[in-house]
């Protein structure tokens, strides 16, 4: 308290923590793919990374540097939508979340049937699962859209993969940075 009026208690900021710490916080940004987080802190954060976007396009910057194979690695580090690891509650926290916030968890019989052979489709044509940034979606959205990328060609939907694997982190450090 200072001068009778509480102070907001302070949170440490990405340039000022150590590697520990950094990884703590922001090593599941990427589904199961700590060494991002590690890269970045190595790299050296400065506080321009303080701000969520900054700190997110150098995390994104260290996936587009990384290997094809280490690319190829993260996008299978992602569940299916609506798929195996959610019927068993085995997704992570933030990946629940994120699905049940766009009704992914509320599927109809009909909906969900649709995902599972989507995911089938899908897995068998690119060797990964279908990844999509849910925040701001509804389901039946998600699944016109799953219907559209299914048709893609492997480099294009590589690409895409990625695109929304870096959006789903970027979403996720801005949610962090504000708590």
């Amino acid at each position: 308290m200072y001068n009778g009026v509480q102070e907001k208690e302070s949170v440490m900021k990405p340039s000022q923590m150590n590697e520990q710490n950094f990884v703590e916080v922001f090593g599941s940004v990427y589904e199961h793919s700590p060494w991002i987080a590690i890269a970045a802190h190595r790299s050296g954060l400065t506080s321009d990374q303080d701000d969520p976007a900054a700190l997110a396009g150098m995390m994104a910057g260290i996936v587009d540097g990384a290997s094809k194979t280490q690319k190829l690695e993260l996008l299978r580090a992602h569940p299916d939508l609506v798929g195996k690891l959610a019927q068993r509650g085995e997704l992570t926290e933030a990946s629940v979340e994120e699905q049940a916030g766009a009704g992914l968890d509320q599927c109809t019989p009909e909906e969900f049937v649709a995902f599972q052979d989507l995911n089938t489709r899908y897995t068998e044509k690119f060797g990964f699962p279908f990844i999509i940034a849910v925040r701001g979606y509804e389901r039946l959205e998600i699944l016109e859209i799953f219907k559209t990328r299914v048709d893609h060609d492997p480099e294009q939907e590589f690409a895409a993969a990625l695109d929304q694997v870096d959006r789903i982190a970027a979403l996720r450090i801005g949610q962090i940075l504000a708590t």
